[in-house]
Order: structure tokens, then sequence, then C-alpha cells
């Protein structure tokens, strides 16, 4: 009983430094803050999105392809609907499906990851086999794949990119897995009899979590892009719901009219991921050993 006693004060520990050099990581690193605050930003306009479109973002309008005004401080697009109401009930949908296809990913990879690089043999080489095949094909032509068999439509989408992304984080939490199995305090759970689940899901993997939040970090601005690709392609949500990737659709065949139609959500889109890269490297340079003190 002390040595579990220890071993939990240990990975309370672990945790406790976890976060600290995450926070230390961002507090010193001034791109990493800058990317926060917009990440903040945009964060808080998806929550309050209903308060702050000052229209309906399907709302038609006489007002066609207008340049932005008082009235449109945006602009609007070909239908005469407020482009700067869209982008921001974008932003829902965007962010949405950015951190929950991640989320969705990141489980299921690191679920199929933990047990193939826990138990080995057989289950090891089914699982390995199966995300090797996923590995030779890029993220985003599997999803394309994936929203043809499944359709279109909100849902579809979360499922096609949840799907394509899970074999990074297989990866990562397999290599974490070989290497944290072999340590003595392993060992000694198992001599103590502690389960297998426990042993992979209460010992190995909270000593996993560092390599896989940057893995996140990097993921959730590939999601981002990707929903607003598939979108753009005409393969996203429905019509009906306004995404950055499909305002561009739909502004594309205007661009040279109406400059604003690609600008602006193209500079959201743009924003976005690099706030998040601004952070996502601020968490790598945590983890990574060279900028860390021996």
């Amino acid at each position: 009983m002390p040595h579990l006693s220890a071993k939990n004060d240990e990975h309370s520990s672990a945790n406790y430094s976890l976060m600290s050099r995450i926070y230390d990581a961002i507090r010193t690193n001034l791109k990493a803050k800058v990317g926060l605050i917009i990440l903040t930003i945009f964060l808080l306009v998806a929550i309050f999105a209903s308060l702050l479109a000052p229209y309906d973002p399907n709302e038609m309008s006489l007002d066609m392809m207008s340049e932005p005004s008082f009235q449109h401080l945006l602009g609007t697009d070909d239908l005469g609907r407020d482009l700067l109401s869209r982008i921001i009930w974008g932003t829902q949908v965007s962010l949405f499906v950015g951190f929950i296809t991640v989320a969705i990913s990141m489980i299921v990879g690191v679920f199929l990851g933990v047990w193939a690089g826990y138990y080995g043999g057989w289950i090891d080489m089914i699982i390995m086999r199966y995300i090797d095949l996923q590995w030779a094909f890029p993220n985003f032509i599997i999803a394309v794949y994936l929203v043809a068999v499944f359709g279109t439509g909100l849902l579809n989408i979360i499922i096609a990119i949840s799907l394509a992304f899970l074999d990074d984080f297989a990866r990562v939490a397999r290599s974490m897995v070989l290497t944290i199995k072999e340590q003595p305090y392993i060992e000694a759970a198992r001599v103590q009899g502690t389960s297998d689940f426990r042993i992979m899901f209460k010992h190995i993997l909270p000593n996993s979590v560092g390599p896989i939040i940057v893995q996140a970090s990097v993921s959730i601005s590939y999601a981002i892009l990707g929903e607003a690709s598939l979108s753009f392609l005409g393969l996203g949500v429905s019509a009906n719901t306004p995404t950055w990737g499909l305002i561009l659709a739909d502004g594309r065949s205007f661009i040279s009219q109406a400059w604003w139609l690609g600008v602006f959500p193209g500079l959201a889109i743009m924003l976005i991921v690099l706030s998040i890269n601004f952070i996502g490297d601020a968490v790598r340079d945590a983890f990574d050993i060279r900028h860390t003190e021996i």
C-alpha cells in the first residue's frame, strides 16, 4: 500500500509538472500568447454568435455584392447576405468540427495505440497493419473518400475527419507505451496483481500525455482546414449552414468582381490556423528535450 500511495503522489506531481510546463512555455513565448489571445477571441465569437451577428446569416436582400460599408462591415455576397454574419456563424462550425474531431481521434487512436503497444503479438500486428494502411494515404484523401461513402452533413464530416486522423494518435501512443511498459514500476504493478486495464490507463497513459497533447495541438488546425476544404469542394455541411469553406466556394465565381468575398473568410481561416500553430509550437517546445534543462 505505501508503494501505491507513493506512485499516486508521483502521478499527481507529474500531472502538475505537465501543466506547469505548458503554462511556462506559453507564458514565455510571445507568439504563443498572441495565438492564445486570437484563439480566445474566436472562441468567444463562436459562443456568442447569436448576439454578435448583426444579421441572419441566410437572410437575402437586394443589396447584392455591395462593398464593405457601415451597413455591412464586410460587404455582402451575390445573394445579398451579410458576409460578417456568415463568417461569425461559420466560426461555430469550424471550431466545433476542429475540436470535436480531434477529441474523437485522440480517444480512439490512443486506445488502439495503447492496446497494441501493451499486448503486442497478433493484436499489435492487426492494429498496426491497419494503421500502416491508413498512413499510406494523405489524411485529406481519406476524409474525401469517407465523405463520399457516408454522404455529406455535419455528423458525417465529423466521422470522416475523426477517422482520417486517428492513425497519428495511435502511432504516438504506441511508441510511448513500448518505452514505458518496460519501466520497473510497471513490473511492480504487475507483481502486485494490478489489472492490465489499470496499468494501461492509470500508470502508462498519464506518463504519455505530453506527446499526445502536442499531436492534438497540431491536428486541430489540420482538422479546421480539412472541414473548410471539404466545404469548399461541396462535400461539407448543407448549403444552409454557413462555414468558412462554403463562403469561399459561394464567392469564388465573383472574386474578381468582389475581392471581399475571398479575402475575409480566407483571413479568418488563416488567423485561426496560425493562432493554433503558434500555441502548438510552444507546447511542442515544452516537451522537447533540447528546450529543457537536464
